[in-house]
């Protein structure tokens, strides 16, 4: 039998002055690492709980064989103790809690507000086109901070989605997309206006009081009041062709068909509802996938996956936080036993609840409704494939200020929504499986085959460099990590290289290794870090040995070290690697899947590494040589210039004439700055 641990007596005397009241706790490892967040009710109850019992080998025995600090906050109710606790969650991201990570955010489709300036009544009626862009609301995609000025609808689940309806509101509204740069300089009508996608506020084509009444029927339509726009619009077009006014009582005519098209072409896809989450869980092979699917002013968008880390670990805790002690249903258990022998009447046995443990899916759902939500808004209802917590959905219902029902069996069009969201949910999870596979196989065959250690592959790092120029010119090397059998974006770095011969790789190689591994090196031997398993350099020969030059004189393991070098040909298949400890090349052979991971990261430290130096370049070129390079050319003045053309293609595109109009150019300075640009 498993001897139970023996915990610090400072940490159990900490436990047994908890009091009975609802808080949240979290447990540390001897390291400061967060090892789990949870919530309880009862502080008392429940973390006495996790001491108490001997767990044996499972994982709640290996959580709580690491716990030698606990820190609790007590709050007024289990609601507050709940948002706090995914709000934690988020934050610390503790090693045996269900985890979910946004890659990033989500967009929006924006309207403007719209700022009409203060001037004369007689020159706004002289010319509509002397208003400004920030006169007329401009509709575009968006991602970022929300500002309360602004109007924004979403969360979107993808950028198809919400490019998809701005050509819908194109059709039908016809609102302006153009930057308010390009809209301040335009003298006549774009491509758009032409093919009926805009009304043209720029040139003055439809007056600020008409533009405003689209704008506020764009909104409408996005918030799922689809058939009051109609009315609206054809007790309009009824108006104006009672005063013979038929060109006016077409255009509606035309808006009016192009609404009642897309209503069609939606009709067959929505119920009743306007703004649905409908979530789906898969889970297999210690894996799952939560798919969630977004209905929008009625209008079913799209669907986005999810796919949580952690999750054998936080089940089978949180499972725990679920149950009643085992010593508890053990006694009720007994008590009933012991009653039905001595012959007690069955009506006068009092029914015991005794709560179930939730569904692994109803615990990740939790989750990732609790922190999901934390930083997007919530929609009225939310379609469920399994039951989650009344009081999770209270909570959000309090946070948010919206009445928020969670639905667990729909019935009709959400019941469609539903199994459509969980047979994506299968799909995506089934790839991701296939996927890590065959991503896994490719590690181990990697370091089968460079006889790295082969019983920790998730812990296998590898880092590549690449240098990357234009004849010298903005020289940038990158640095690209791979390990847990995946590319690690977070983790990638990119070194702008100076105070070299332009064009010299060599140097520019010895500069970032040096960079990269001087404090690393001394950070490993202290035991503050780990150095990769192995790292990649794009170059033969003459880059490792500059690579081992550099390690030698860090005091680095050369056998770190190997060089990708190009086949005969410079043909894909054919790289040979290239070691800086004196042993013999390597080929792996064309279909080596340990070849495949090695072009692999190669080839992401190439196009890491080439689209930072292009960047670099432009930002260069168009910043100096282009304007600033020119005599008489200073920050303000370029600012001008760019601000008033919209940038460095606009000011190319200007004639001597249109230049000398900018503040402080003058005549003979436009003439300087046109010869210059052509």
């Amino acid at each position: 039998m498993t001897q139970p641990h023996e915990f610090d007596p400072q940490l159990l005397s900490e436990v047994a002055a908890l009091p009975a009241m609802p808080g949240v706790y979290r447990y540390f490892d001897a390291e400061g690492g967060v090892l789990y967040v949870g919530k309880a009710r009862n502080l008392k109850k429940r973390v006495t709980s996790y001491f108490q019992k001997n767990h044996g080998g499972t994982r709640i025995g290996l959580m709580v064989t690491r716990i030698v600090r606990m820190e609790t906050t007590v709050v007024r109710s289990e609601a507050e103790a709940l948002l706090l606790e995914n709000n934690l969650i988020k934050t610390l991201h503790p090693r045996f809690n269900i985890l979910f990570r946004d890659d990033k955010s989500y967009p929006y489709l924006k309207l403007t507000a719209a700022q009409i300036p203060e001037q004369s009544s007689q020159a706004i009626e002289k010319s509509v086109a002397q208003l400004p862009a920030v006169a007329f609301p401009r509709m575009a995609y968006y991602r970022g901070a929300i500002e309360k000025k602004h109007h924004y609808f979403g969360p979107y689940p993808s950028a198809w989605a919400v490019k998809e309806s701005i050509l819908l509101l194109q059709k039908v509204f016809r609102l302006r997309t153009c930057e308010d740069t390009v809209f301040n300089n335009r003298t006549r009508p774009c491509l758009l206006y032409q093919i009926k996608r805009c009304t043209a506020p720029c040139v003055g084509h439809i007056s600020a009081e008409q533009y405003a009444m689209d704008t506020a029927n764009a909104a409408r339509f996005l918030r799922g009041q689809t058939q009051d726009i109609v009315t609206d619009l054809e007790r309009k077009m009824q108006h104006h062709a009672e005063l013979l006014e038929f060109e006016q009582a077409a255009e509606l005519r035309n808006q009016i068909a192009a609404l009642s098209n897309i209503l069609h072409q939606q009709a067959m896809e929505t119920g009743g509802d306007k703004d649905v989450d409908i979530l789906a869980v898969k889970v297999h092979g210690g894996k799952a996938c939560v798919n969630l699917a977004m209905v929008r002013g009625g209008r079913h968008l799209g669907d986005r996956p999810y796919f949580p880390s952690h999750v054998q670990d936080a089940t089978d805790i949180a499972e725990l936080d679920t149950e009643l002690p085992e010593a508890a249903a053990e006694t009720i258990k007994e008590a009933t036993t012991e009653a039905i022998t001595d012959g007690a009447p069955s009506t006068d046995l009092k029914p015991v609840k005794v709560k179930a443990p939730k569904s692994v899916e109803s615990l990740i759902l939790e989750a990732f409704i609790a922190q999901h939500y934390i930083d997007v808004l919530v929609p009225p209802t939310l379609v469920c494939c399994a039951p989650v917590d009344k009081d999770l959905i209270r909570a959000l219902s309090a946070q948010t200020g919206v009445r928020i029902s969670a639905i667990h069996q729909p019935r009709e069009q959400r019941r469609i929504w539903l199994e459509m969201a969980q047979k994506n949910a299968d799909l995506q999870l089934a790839r991701l499986l296939a996927e890590q596979g065959s991503q896994q196989a490719r590690t181990l065959a990697l370091a089968e085959a460079l006889e790295l250690p082969t019983d920790k592959l998730d812990l296998l790092r590898i880092e590549c460099f690449d240098i990357s120029h234009t004849a010298g010119e903005a020289t940038q090397a990158s640095c690209v990590v791979f390990h847990d059998h995946k590319m690690q974006s977070a983790e990638y770095r990119r070194y702008n290289i100076d105070g070299i011969t332009p064009g010299d790789d060599y140097a520019a190689m010895r500069q970032v290794l040096l960079r990269r591994y001087t404090k690393l090196a001394e950070a490993a031997r202290n035991n503050e870090a780990k150095l990769p398993d192995l790292v990649l350099i794009d170059g033969g020969k003459g880059q490792v040995s500059m690579a081992r030059e550099v390690f030698e004189e860090l005091g680095l393991d050369l056998g770190l070290i190997a060089g990708v070098e190009k086949g005969e040909g410079r043909k894909v298949g054919l790289e040979e690697l290239v070691f800086a400890d004196g042993r013999e090349k390597v080929y792996l052979g064309r279909d080596s899947a340990a070849l495949m991971l090695i072009a692999q990261i190669r080839d992401e430290a190439h196009r890491f590494a080439i689209t930072g130096m292009r960047a670099r370049r432009a930002k260069v070129r168009v910043g100096g040589s282009k304007l600033e390079d020119i005599a008489g050319i200073g920050p303000k003045k370029r600012a001008n210039l760019l601000q008033r053309f919209g940038g460095i293609r606009g000011v190319t595109s200007a004639s001597a004439e249109d230049i000398a109009t900018v503040e402080g150019i003058s005549k003979e300075l436009s003439e300087e700055i046109y010869r210059a640009l052509h």
